[in-house]
């Protein structure tokens, strides 16, 4: 995984224990390197901005009061995204609808447009990055919050699995499928045969 901290493992592992200590900076360090990871799971299940902003800010409280749970050596970021997942699952049921459409406030090009500013200068073009999100929403869930997993926060199957509570297996076979059905949708956009 590409996540931020990862090849410091050690650096992580000192701000976590510090922060367990009540260190603010060190705590306020963990949000910075890990927030937008937060958000865009949190966006990926729940596709309302305002939502996701406010999972963000659930997770981050609830790890703060969970921070002496957490196990050095294992990974973190899976752990957090664990956080936030199950967070988000608990506000899907809680305040959406049976017709989530009607409560989307965007499309997923923000997290095309959130990911697009880590990666300055490698942005696709806006018509090809609105076919993107079109074509993603049109994924199930599943198959959407792994695509995204893995190509948005960069996670390995592995990791993904972790966070998912799945076999690697399950994900590797999400992804193919999103995949292909991403293929399928957007070939007729970009002038592509399928």
């Amino acid at each position: 995984m590409n996540s931020p901290g990862r090849g410091e493992n050690g650096d992580l592992e000192d701000l976590i224990r510090l922060a367990g200590r009540g260190d603010r900076e060190a705590f306020k360090t963990i949000v910075s390197l890990h927030q937008q990871q937060v958000f865009l799971l949190a966006y990926s299940l729940l596709r309302n901005r305002d939502d996701a902003m406010d999972i963000v800010q659930e997770t981050f409280l609830r790890l703060y009061q969970k921070l002496g749970e957490y196990q050095m050596g294992k990974s973190f970021c899976g752990w957090l995204l664990q956080i936030a997942k199950n967070l988000s699952i608990d506000f899907y049921r809680r305040h959406y609808s049976r017709d989530r459409e009607a409560r989307t406030d965007g499309s997923l090009e923000e997290l095309a447009r959130a990911r697009s500013k880590e990666d300055a200068g490698m942005t696709p073009s806006s018509d090809v990055s609105r076919a993107i999100s079109r074509s993603l929403e049109k994924l199930g869930e599943r198959q959407r919050m792994v695509f995204i997993m893995k190509h948005y926060n960069g996670f390995d199957y592995r990791e993904i699995a972790e966070v998912l509570a799945v076999r690697p297996g399950t994900v590797k076979s999400l992804h193919f499928k999103a995949v292909r059905n991403l293929r399928r949708l957007l070939g007729p956009q970009l002038g592509m045969e399928t």
